[in-house]
């Protein structure tokens, strides 16, 4: 293995807010430094952190703000299933935005 070069790391930030918007965005995206960042910010904010490398590659072709495409619902939802059961709050008012 040595003398392959280490994959960068990659870090992805979803935000969704049923009140706002019926679709989830990307609220941040980064390689290498700036995904160590974001993940350092999110833990230090309480947010829950998710090691999806197959979502986060997917993501990686949307720009932030960008909301997430159809085809990326299904992995987003199970990201936002593991947060609902990690935030009971946050579960809770997505809920209640579903059943708008």
């Amino acid at each position: 293995m040595s003398g392959m070069p280490r994959k960068k790391q990659r870090a992805a930030a979803i935000s969704y807010d049923p009140g706002e918007s019926d679709v989830p965005i990307l609220s941040a995206f980064g390689e290498g430094h700036l995904a160590d960042k974001i993940v350092e910010v999110a833990r230090e904010s309480g947010v829950p952190v998710m090691h999806e490398p197959g979502l986060t590659n997917m993501l990686s072709s949307l720009s932030v703000g960008d909301e997430i495409a159809p085809e990326m619902y299904d992995a987003v939802a199970k990201v936002l299933a593991f947060v609902s059961e990690m935030d009971k709050s946050y579960g809770e008012k997505v809920r209640r935005g579903m059943q708008r």
